[in-house]
This record gives structure tokens, sequence and C-alpha cells, in this order.
């Protein structure tokens, strides 16, 4: 795979000799067991796949080299590159501004800009209306388009059930960037509904089995339908597509229920004609990173610590799984632990952000299963080891772990 220029100071050097060292040793990536770090008084499972993904870091590569490139122009970014706030504060600190927010409300109107500006669509994608915008003004998208190709790889198959006349079913968050993208050029081609959990799914299927009167529909799933969609017509062939973040068993489970759901509607039928065979448009990091949380949990712990954005989709996911076993702080960089065992934490069904007092146990050992979301960089999770081994006595360094990896290499 790619490797890509990405900025020192996002960079681990423990990260990067474990990474490297399980690069060598298991080069098709079968092997999920956690990497167990000794440290004497505390014991550290770290998820066997965590942190950058390709696409991220394809987008901060082209992202700072846009910046070291164009000294003199004004150079913009549509919304945040991707969920994590160190990157997009490093961006802002190097003279990127920011033309929306993650909702797409306007910061900087559009109008504003000239043909000379630079724009830079972020890793999440954009709709084709503001592709067509930014062409209107003369900027060339082209050149400074970060866009994922996992997400773009949905748009392709999305685009090809359409021309099998099938209506895309988007199993994804409604307000998210990728998602908004996704629906935007999925409705260039076909009838398109945003689905966000099993929930909406099971009231969408009352709709493909006219348990529910039509007229309904649009306010069952307002703001997330395209234009002129009518359930009664666009309903009788479907397949379901995603975000590329979410949980894999949740888009698998939507994709069953509503399967068996047209399955049983048509039975005297073979259930491709009604229902597509679009496989699974999770990324491969998604995916792995799931699969490291689950293998890591298998291991007893007395607790679990996430890093990322506290708006990353896929970073929450990841929280979900851990919180199901066992206590779980979702943190967005070792700030959030100061050193008298107290940890600031952010609780995503309530989007608010709490205070845990004594929340690391004094066990010997204590047991902590680390993970990270596919937009945290390596670098906040060496720090966030680091804020937890100072509160333990410890009987070996970073450094010597460090140096323990790169002799194996």
């Amino acid at each position: 795979m790619k490797s890509f220029d990405v900025p020192s100071f996002y960079k681990s050097n423990l990260i990067s000799a474990i990474k490297d060292y399980n690069k060598t040793t298991d080069k098709l990536k079968k092997n999920f067991t956690p990497t167990f770090l000794n440290f004497g008084g505390v014991h550290i499972y770290l998820a066997r796949h965590f942190g950058f993904c390709y696409g991220v870091e394809n987008a901060i590569e082209i992202a700072f080299k846009t910046v070291n490139e164009n000294p003199n122009k004004r150079i913009y970014l549509l919304s945040e590159m991707i969920h994590n706030p160190q990157v997009n504060a490093d961006l802002k600190a190097h003279g990127v501004m920011f033309l929306q927010d993650t909702y797409g409300n306007t910061l900087i109107p559009i109008s504003t800009l000239t043909s000379n500006d630079v724009v830079l669509i972020p890793a999440f994608g954009t709709t084709i209306q503001m592709e067509n915008e930014l062409r209107a003004k003369g900027i060339p998208i082209e050149q400074y388009d970060t866009t994922c190709p996992f997400v773009e790889k949905v748009w392709k198959r999305s685009e090809a059930i359409a021309q099998k006349n099938y209506t895309v079913i988007v199993h994804g968050k409604p307000t998210h960037e990728e998602t908004r993208a996704t629906f935007s050029h999925s409705t260039q081609h076909t009838p398109t509904v945003v689905i966000k959990d099993m929930e909406e799914a099971k009231i969408l299927a009352q709709y493909l089995t006219h348990s529910l009167p039509y007229a309904q529909f649009y306010t069952d799933f307002a703001g997330q339908y395209s234009d002129n969609f009518d359930p009664q017509t666009h309903l009788q062939k479907i397949g379901v597509v995603n975000q590329t973040t979410m949980l894999a068993e949740d888009t698998q489970a939507i994709a069953d229920y509503l399967k068996h759901t047209m399955a049983t509607k048509y039975p005297n039928t073979n259930i491709k004609e009604n229902f597509a065979d679009t496989r699974d448009t999770l990324c491969y990091a998604t995916n792995d990173n799931q699969t490291a949380v689950k293998a890591m949990l298998q291991t007893p712990a007395h607790l679990a610590i996430v890093v990322g954005g506290y708006n990353s989709s896929n970073t929450s996911h990841l929280v979900e799984l851990c919180e199901d076993v066992l206590p779980t702080y979702y943190i967005s960089h070792a700030d959030n632990i100061n050193s008298t065992n107290e940890i600031m934490h952010y609780n995503f069904h309530k989007k608010t952000l709490e205070t845990t007092t004594n929340f690391l146990p004094k066990q010997n050992p204590t047991k902590i299963l680390i993970t990270s979301g596919a937009s945290c960089p390596d670098a906040l999770v060496e720090k966030v080891i680091e804020k937890i081994i100072a509160q333990y006595e410890t009987t070996v360094t970073i450094e010597s772990i460090t140096n323990n990896y790169l002799a194996q290499q």
C-alpha cells in the first residue's frame, strides 16, 4: 500500500516501532491480538489496528503539501479535513480557512472566493451542488480533492445499482459530511433514502410491506429522502450502502432485515430482482479497527480508553464496542487526564463532557485497553500512555520498549 508524507509531529516513536514490527511479522494482517506493553505496575494492551488510515494520511499529505506549494494564495477547506481537533487546529495555524462547519453551515460565503483561491475537498467528499458552485467560480477542485477512495467506492456502488433501477438506502448519520456527500451523489442516479439505525430500518420496512400509509413516509423521513421520492413506486427494488465509518454489524443487520422483508414481500421471485447484492461498503480500516477492538476485549482488563475527536463517527463506534464490556473513557487528547487520577471524558450519547475522579484503580497490575480512531495521530496515543504510566510504579520506560521493538526488526 502507498506510503504518505505525514508531518513528523503526528508520529510516535513507540507506535511506529510497534506497527512496523507487526507489519513484518503479520504481512497478511491475520493477527488481531492486542500488543501487550508491560510497564510493571500497569499493563497496557494496544489494539492491533488503530490510528491514521489510508484516506486520512492521503488527505493530510495533500493538505500540507498544498499549504507549502501555495504561499501567496488564500487556502480554504470546505469543512473539517477529518474529525480530529488537533489536525484541524494545525491546518488553521498554517493559514487554512474553513468555509463551513461540520454540519454544512456557512462560515465564509462562497461568493467571496475568486478563481485564484485554493479550496481543499475534505476526506469525506462533498455534494454535487458544492462541486458545481466551486467550478462556477473557476476554482479547480480536482487538484485539491482529498476524498477518501473508499468513500468514492460507495458512490460507484450506488451508481452501479442505480443503473439497474434499484433505489439506494444509505445507512449513515444524516448530518454527517460523508453521508450528505453520498446522498448527493446517489440522488444524481436514483431515488435515495438515508436511515440512521435499525429503528428507522424497521419503519422503512413497514412502507415496503404497505403497513403504513405512504403519506406518513414524508414525516418519518423528513430531510432524508431525495426530491420527488414516491415510496409506493421507489421501494419496489432496493439496495443498501453505508457511510464507511458505521458499525459493521449494524449495517449487516439492517441489510439482512431489509432483505428478509423483501423476500417476504416477493416470495415467488428471486431475491436479487428486488434486493441488490451491494456487499459491504465499509472501508478496510473501519473493519480492521472494529475487529481489533473485539479481539482486544477478550483480554480481561479494568478499563478501556479510546482516543479521538468527539465528532468522529468511527471513533464513537469503537467506544460503543468497549463500553458494552467494561468502563470506557472517550478522550480527545492526553490533557484530559491529570496527575491526580482525574479524567475528563466525552459521553457521546448525551453529547456532554464529564469528569470522573479516581478512574485508575490501584490494582497491581492495573490492566488497561487502549485504541484510537482512524483520524487520531499516533503521537496522541503515546502521550496518553505517558500520562497513565506516570501514575504508577513502573519498572520499564517507553524508550526501552521502543528500542526492544526496533531491535527485533
